[in-house]
């Protein structure tokens, strides 16, 4: 596999800053790294507007950025969460025969940080750590279904509704109807939407605030599960969604468990 020596170069930087060397000039950088200052102006440059680098306004001295802090938070929030939700959703599986997932978001997608594979239900399309588009999926609907609805438009502003069948969102306005729909009836549903043969019933996981932080579905293929059967999902889907909360402390009311 071939190394992008750009990519490996900014890695090479970020690493250099430790406990002790929490701010370098940029003459140390380049002793440290090997590389000209030229180079180094640029590539620090970009991790700078990128947040993953900032610059001591005082002394011209670098130092790393928050963006870090941001990344590092979403990776150890994910496996506490997952570590806390996955016997839930070994138990999901169990009872309904099919895959469940467990999401968060991750700017404008969703993404998978757990999977539980139904007995002869392989869904070939996810797995832990790809992305969702969160107009198409139950996941991503749960995700954003309690968000104020001008935020939803903040952060989708750019957003591209992608049509991935006939069934998918476009627009919007259809989107937001959608979510309204979603926060009313405490489950988001994906009806052949995302992938052709495959039917979806997530909701969402609160934490101890009160916040969404995540959302799980379970994920049924149209060839071996009928809609009468699929019909029977929702319960356990909010039952697991609200045991996963108040296991992430959630004490309010209990929104995912109503009928």
């Amino acid at each position: 596999m071939p190394i992008i020596q750009s990519v490996q170069r900014a890695l090479q930087i970020l690493e250099l800053f430790d406990e002790h060397k929490t701010e370098l000039r940029i003459s140390e950088i380049s002793i440290a790294t090997g590389l000209h200052k030229s180079t180094l102006h640029s590539l620090l440059k970009t991790l700078q507007a990128a947040g993953y680098i900032d610059q001591n306004a005082e002394n011209g001295r670098y130092r790393l950025g928050l963006k870090l802090i941001e990344r590092g938070s979403l990776v150890v929030n994910s496996i506490d969460m997952r570590k806390r939700a996955n016997p839930m959703l070994v138990e999901l599986s169990r009872q309904t025969g099919q895959t469940a997932h467990l999401g968060i978001l991750d700017g404008c997608n969703g993404v998978y940080i757990d999977k539980v594979e139904g007995p002869g239900m392989l869904i070939a399309y996810s797995r832990i750590g790809r992305q969702l588009p969160i107009h198409c999926t139950a996941i991503g609907k749960s995700l954003l279904s309690k968000t104020d609805r001008k935020d939803v438009a903040e952060l989708l502003k750019d957003y591209v509704f992608e049509k991935y069948t006939p069934h998918t969102i476009g627009n919007m306005d259809d989107f937001i109807a959608e979510l309204n729909r979603v926060a009313e009836e405490g489950v988001a549903r994906d009806e052949e939407e995302h992938s052709f043969g495959v039917r979806c019933i997530g909701a969402p996981v609160f934490d101890h605030t009160g916040t969404v932080v995540a959302a799980i579905s379970i994920s049924t293929l149209t060839s071996t599960t009928s809609v009468e059967d699929i019909a029977t999902y929702p319960a356990a889907v909010r039952k697991t969604a609200a045991t996963i909360s108040q296991a992430l402390g959630f004490k309010g009311a209990d929104v995912a468990l109503h009928p």
